[in-house]
């Protein structure tokens, strides 16, 4: 009995706490990349909305490590964003952008492999367990919350062991994002999985395959808030193609935002503590409470938290060129003060680039949040825009 509630928990709560529809206005809603009129395309959007995999708190999962918590609630809301930023790159890696998820249909085998890959288990490849022990590595005990450039440090590195979707996992810094360096980036991971015993020559400027390519992008956007010179840029990059959504939210809360509808911003809210799924490896998963089934959640972009991380996907090197054209278009030559910066050289007086390698995980259980007083401390380390 408790399982049927725990399934049902999730539409329980959410349509007593939201009950308005969305706004009857004329502006168009973009939702990743994808333009719909509510007048017209109402059924399609919240179609979309709904396909996209919604990961939340989970309870009575395995301890992490063994001896750590059983549930994330409380403290795991950005690394269940930083799952839903990578899920998506992996839908349109292997379903493409245009895929929607239909309760009453059979899903392709390869949804179900995706799911798997994000389950409450330990041996998951971005698992909770996973993602909060590769955390350990980035100052961050288990149980602590993370801030959006932490997260990020993390996928980049589970990407690394994930060899069936051999995506390469780009985190820009200093808001510059390094064509040469993302080429470095993709050559690696075209060397590992294709010549692991060759001499490695990171000066090719050109990777031997394009390797599918998920851009991560950390910013802060003003001081406190968000600064209202930026609002139209941000907005720009929920239009292209390429968008990924982005990692947010409010001081402590963590959302991750899909699109935006005139002066809101339009999200999923990993808010909502559910039962662990259980399910053999292989087998197919009970996946209704990973969608959202549901009115999608609405925030003003002013209350929006300056400290983000932009997610860009290109699954082609044709579409990285593509996303590049509408940075210089759209963000750039439009704009007095930019976001981020986009160049094609590694900066001189930056220190070298150097390719993410896998790192040795070892997480015994010593490294367990002690104080629930940490929980909250979240202080990232962010170049300050110009103002």
């Amino acid at each position: 009995m408790e399982a049927v509630l725990a399934k049902y928990e999730n539409q329980i709560n959410v349509f007593s706490e939201f009950l308005e529809d969305l706004p009857d206005v004329d502006e168009p809603v973009w939702i990743l990349g994808a333009c719909y009129d509510l007048k017209t395309k109402k059924s399609e959007l919240l179609s979309d909305v709904r396909s996209r995999l919604w990961f939340t708190y989970r309870k009575k999962f395995s301890p992490i490590g063994g001896t750590g918590p059983s549930s994330d609630a409380g403290w795991g809301c950005m690394l269940r964003c930083g799952q839903m930023i990578l899920a998506q790159a992996l839908v349109s890696r292997r379903l493409g952008r245009d895929w929607r998820w239909d309760a009453e249909k059979h899903q392709p085998k390869e949804y179900h492999r995706i799911l798997h890959c994000f389950l409450d288990k330990k041996d998951s490849c971005y698992s909770i367990h996973q993602m909060a022990q590769m955390g350990v590595g980035e100052g961050k005990s288990v149980g602590e919350w993370y801030g959006p450039n932490t997260v990020a440090q993390v996928l980049k590195k589970l990407a690394l062991f994930d060899d069936w979707n051999t995506l390469a996992v780009y985190v820009s810094m200093d808001n510059t994002v390094v064509i040469e360096d993302i080429s470095k980036c993709l050559f690696l991971i075209s060397h590992l999985l294709f010549s692991p015993d060759s001499t490695l020559n990171l000066q090719s400027q050109r990777p031997l395959a394009w390797r599918p390519l998920l851009l991560v992008i950390p910013l802060r956007m003003g001081l406190n808030s968000i600064n209202p010179v930026y609002i139209q840029a941000f907005k720009e990059c929920f239009k292209m193609p390429q968008s990924c959504g982005v990692l947010g939210g409010k001081p402590n809360l963590a959302y991750y935002f899909i699109g935006f509808i005139d002066d809101e911003l339009i999200y999923l809210d990993p808010h909502t503590t559910q039962q662990a799924v259980d399910t053999d490896s292989g087998s197919a998963v009970d996946d209704q409470s990973y969608h959202c089934q549901r009115t999608p959640h609405r925030m003003k972009i002013t209350s929006l938290d300056p400290s983000v991380a932009l997610g860009f996907f290109c699954k082609s090197e044709e579409d990285f060129d593509s996303w590049c054209d509408l940075v210089q278009q759209e963000l750039l030559k439009k704009r007095n003060l930019r976001m981020f910066e986009l160049v094609e050289k590694h900066p001189s007086h930056w220190p070298p680039f150097v390719p993410p390698t896998k790192p040795e995980v070892q997480t015994t259980g010593a490294e367990f949040i002690e104080s629930p007083d940490k929980l909250f401390e979240s202080e990232e380390e962010f170049e300050i825009l110009n103002v």
